[in-house]
Formats: structure tokens, sequence, C-alpha cells
């Protein structure tokens, strides 16, 4: 099953396909045909054998409409010793389906999983071996203007995965918030949750900081959305507990399926009718009289 982190790393590359040919030239200095245009296509790479291949993000580059270069995007998170059979059949049913050539680009969250990635793969046949495009946080750029930012705000996403404790970090942040003002309000809150699962505490805070308090305080539709959705759900989650206390004190049994209804309900006004209620109340069940 993949993780939220693999799949919120699939959806950078499903957002903006140019991602991949921006990683191939700008960090991995590979040379790529001229094209004018980056798409999707799709996923699946199966054979003509019972055995399904798919991959996590197929990116065609063209020029007049026609493919120039197709590029396999796998985020490993992990080794995986069965990617070293199944990359190399990526590539070869990619290239014999759209019949133009193709490179493997696989993203990684940390060097030791990148240095295993991009050891040669030998398929046997003399001169043809694979040597897997691999970016990992050293090579991705730290975006530190909100310029850069704003025209790729996947690339300032990752940004701020991979440099969320350099020197820089203030900067990257910045530069982050400001990409993601560029985006729609779903992309947004996706991107900014897949920064916030990995990010250390301090950098957490820091971006948090960021979001309230200064040049960006609350400047975007995302931000006070965000942060008042936050502070509702916080204040919702405090009468809640407030009441269950009340009726711990007073030593009044709280059946489960009377928890799960006060745990449930997301009216701050009904919870605090029902905590001034858990005052007087004989039962759990007079809460709802």
């Amino acid at each position: 099953m993949p993780s939220h982190l693999h799949e919120g790393l699939v959806e950078l590359f499903r957002q903006r396909p140019a991602l991949a040919a921006e990683l191939l030239t700008e960090q991995l200095r590979a040379p790529l045909p001229s094209f004018e245009d980056a798409r999707l296509d799709s996923c699946d790479l199966t054979d003509l054998t019972p055995t399904e291949y798919r991959a996590d993000a197929v990116v065609v580059l063209t020029r007049a409409e026609r493919p120039v270069l197709a590029v396999v995007v796998e985020i490993q998170l992990r080794r995986d010793a069965a990617k070293r059979w199944s990359w190399p059949v990526y590539l070869a049913t990619l290239r014999a389906r759209l019949r133009t050539p193709v490179t493997l680009l696989v993203l990684c969250p940390d060097k030791r999983t990148g240095t295993w990635c991009a050891q040669p793969i030998e398929l046997g046949h003399p001169g043809w071996t694979l040597r897997p495009q691999v970016v990992d946080p050293g090579q991705v750029p730290a975006v530190t203007d909100p310029v850069a930012a704003e025209r790729s705000p996947e690339l300032a996403v990752l940004s701020a995965m991979a440099h969320s404790e350099s020197p820089d970090r203030g900067k990257v942040l910045s530069a982050l918030l400001a990409g993601l003002q560029t985006v729609d309000d779903e992309r947004v809150t996706r991107y900014y949750d897949l920064v916030l699962a990995v990010l250390p505490e301090a950098a957490r805070a820091h971006l948090e900081e960021l979001m309230t308090t200064g040049t960006y305080e609350y400047q975007s539709d995302f931000a006070r959305k965000y942060f008042g959705q936050g502070l509702a759900e916080g204040e919702v989650v405090g009468e809640a507990k407030a009441l269950l206390e009340v009726l711990s004190a007073r030593d009044i049994t709280v059946p489960d399926d009377i928890r799960s209804r006060i745990l449930d309900c997301t009216d701050t006004e009904i919870l605090r009718t029902w905590v001034r209620r858990a005052v007087t109340v004989g039962s759990a069940d007079e809460l709802f009289d």
C-alpha cells in the first residue's frame, strides 16, 4: 500500500509534469532533446505476459505534439531489489509503445537509498546497462527566491522537504509560502500537509510562525482558511475533552456510544450546552434531554 509520503511526491509530478524535465536538466545535467510541452501518459507498463508492471508516473516531452522523450518517474522510499528487475521492463515497454527514447528518474528521500538506486543495472547484453537518474535531498536545489517558487511551486515543495535544516531554512520556507499562493486551495492543502509531515519540529514551528506573523500574516485565502479550520477544530476538541472531564470528576459513567457521540460532535455551541448540563445531570443520558 503506497504511503502518504509516496503518494504526495507522485502528485507533484501529476500536477506539474515539467518537474521531471527540470530535475533532469538542472540537477542531473542530463541532456534532453528540445521540447515544447510536458504531459502525463499512462503509467500502465504491462507487457503481454500476465505480470502487471505499473510506474509511479510517466511524463512525455513533446515537440509539435510528437513525443521526443518519455520519462518514467519512480518514488523510491527504501531499497527494493525487485525494482532492479522491473525498471528495465518499464523502459523497454514504454519505448516500444511510444517509439521514442526513454529515461528513468528516481526520487529518493535520503542519500543512502539514492546511492543504492543509482547503481548500474547490467542487463546481460554487451553494452546494455541501465543507469538510473537519481535525485536525493542533496541534489534538490534550495529554492530561496519567491519568484522562482511561484514559477514552480512543486519544486519549492521538494526544496522545503530537502532543506528543512539548512542555514537557509527561513528563506526556503518563505519561498515555499510564496509558491503556495499561486495554486488552488485543494493542491495547496495537500502540498502544505506533505511538507509538514516530514519537517522536524523546529522547522514545522518556524513554518507555522511564518504563516501567522510577519510578511505572511494571513495574506492568502489558504492561510486564513487553514488556520481558521485548525482553530475551530482545536476548540471543538477542547470542549469535548472538558465535557468528559466534568463527567469523570462527578463519577458519572459514560457508555461507549455516548462517548462516541460527544467526540464526533463538531458543533461548539452544542458541546458547550452539554458542558453546562454536565454540572447537574444525574447520568450521561440526561445530557441530551
